[in-house]
């Protein structure tokens, strides 16, 4: 499959009273055809601009954004509406409109485009089966829960038959049980259906749970970018880490002790990797915290372990683990 968007040496500068702020720098990544692609970054990071900038939305400063291949900033405002008709957002806030009925929401982008009655409700009716709420079609959004009033969103936006759905922070209003239902109901359509969709969030849980790929956003500038396996498990930038490992309230007991994370897949869980390191080594560790997590349906495990004061036993210790198959990374500072 080929890229359905390519961002070359993209800038977004905002000018105001004089001042200027940069909130795109330089930032260059491709989203494959048909993928789930994360875009991630803390509050301010810029990623809410980058992706306005994937529909021109914003105008970009500098650089090209490329949607297979055409710089959407060169369209003419009638080419401009047709890429537009391709991609669909929904939000975090829903924006359904209270006085329509469930399916009239779903209908809304379809009669504006001119199509006729009888096409709406038979195209309303299919979106509302696929996110499973053909029975609630005459009700008003005010009589709905939050996560049925983003499938209501999900379905309006899908009428439009787009080629990717744009998600800006569209499970951030909801408790996770909801979230992980809204996610799992994006895997199938993304499967069923084949649209790419790009998911813009500040969770990590979120990428974990579903993304290919992400791109990792901080302060205006691309801090990392791959397959989220590779990233959770050996993060290489300091946004990354803090990403992936979020707080590091542990601190060595000795002063010349070190603090490692190891990271091992589901198929490594059942081995008792620390009584086989003290059974071969010798050498013993502390475990400071331990968890495992689904990332791309890949059950992994991770641990936060503490090692002795020598240099020479921890240097062992670290042989031991990455001649196991682990990924063995320091805990520092910026984790």
């Amino acid at each position: 499959m080929g890229n359905i968007y390519e961002l070359q040496h993209v800038y977004k500068t905002y000018r105001n009273d004089g001042k200027e702020f940069t909130a795109l720098k330089d930032v260059s990544l491709s989203v494959e055809e048909g993928e789930i692609f994360g875009i991630i970054g803390m509050s301010g990071a810029g990623k809410s601009t980058l992706v306005r900038t994937l529909n021109r939305l914003e105008e970009v400063t500098d650089g090209k954004v490329l949607f297979y291949g055409k710089d959407l900033s060169e369209l003419r405002p009638r080419e401009l509406r047709n890429v537009r008709h391709s991609i669909s957002m929904i939000f975090q806030g829903f924006h359904l409109l209270s006085q329509r009925t469930v399916i009239e929401n779903v209908e809304q982008p379809l009669r504006i485009a001119g199509i006729s009655r009888k096409q709406r409700k038979e195209k309303a009716r299919e979106m509302l089966r696929i996110v499973g709420l053909e029975e609630k079609e005459n009700e008003y959004p005010s009589r709905l829960s939050g996560g049925q009033k983003q499938r209501v969103a999900i379905a309006r936006a899908l009428s439009s038959d787009p080629k990717v759905l744009l998600c800006d922070e569209a499970t951030s209003a909801l408790d996770p049980k909801i979230t992980g239902e809204i996610l799992e109901l994006l895997k199938r359509i993304n499967e069923e259906r084949r649209i790419t969709i790009i998911i813009i969030t500040h969770e990590m849980s979120v990428v974990e749970k579903i993304c290919d790929r992400v791109a990792i956003i901080d302060d205006g500038n691309l801090a990392e970018v791959g397959k989220v396996r590779e990233i959770f498990s050996s993060p290489k930038s300091d946004a990354a880490k803090k990403l992936v490992f979020p707080s590091n309230p542990f601190e060595s007991g000795t002063s010349g002790g070190k603090l490692i994370r190891i990271v091992f897949d589901g198929t490594r869980a059942s081995e008792p990797i620390i009584a086989n390191l003290v059974e071969k080594t010798g050498k013993k560790v502390s475990i400071l915290s331990a968890n495992t997590k689904s990332v791309g349906g890949i059950g992994y495990g991770q641990m936060v372990l503490e090692l002795p004061e020598n240099s020479g036993d921890q240097k062992i210790i670290r042989d031991f683990f990455e001649n196991s198959g682990l990924v063995v990374s320091e805990v520092t500072k910026y984790e």
